[in-house]
């Protein structure tokens, strides 16, 4: 990974200006983290062209980790891709109450005007369903695992802090 110094000072993100040196873009901590889970998941999920700049740009405005929200969006890919957006599209033409249709792909001006413009509002619905859903389940379970390790490492740091205070005593009595 290069250093956030050097990505900062990179023209293409020079731009921004002060927004790029908010520390929590930066550093993992568990507010940045749980928010770049959320954003670079629901991300994925959308059929947009450019997530990881949508991604940086939310992470941005919301303060969350820029990296880790960036790398994301790459949940879905190339091979992921369709399988979720056709179970996307079946859950949207199920809520909607639409027969679902086979799906195929033509570069014609006829299939943007019957394919795409029949398929659009199932495939949207279900794609930020399952974007809210399975982002907002990564957030959750970011934050829990990361407040079990807290809490773990602080109760080991108490044992050892009384294991310390044990063997002080004792060496005082022998």
């Amino acid at each position: 990974m290069p250093h956030p110094d050097a990505i900062k000072e990179h023209p293409s993100v020079r731009w921004l200006g002060p927004m790029i040196h908010e520390p929590n873009l930066w550093h993992l901590n568990r507010r940045s983290v749980t928010l770049a889970f959320f954003i670079g998941v629901f991300v994925a999920f959308m059929p947009l062209p450019g997530q990881m700049v949508i991604a940086a740009l939310a992470a941005i405005l919301f303060s969350a980790n820029l990296p880790l929200s960036a790398c994301l969006v790459w949940i879905t890919n190339p091979v992921t891709m369709p399988a979720f957006f056709y179970i996307a599209y079946k859950l949207g033409a199920i809520l909607l109450d639409m027969p679902p249709t086979g799906f195929y792909f033509e570069l014609s001006w006829e299939w943007f005007q019957t394919g795409l413009l029949t398929k659009w509002r199932p495939l949207l619905l279900g794609c930020t369903l399952m974007g809210l859903f399975f982002g907002l389940l990564s957030a959750v379970t970011v934050h829990i695992l990361w407040r079990i390790h807290t809490i773990r490492r602080w109760r080991k740091r108490k044992r050892d802090r009384a294991d310390r205070k044990l063997r002080a005593a004792r060496k005082k009595t022998t």
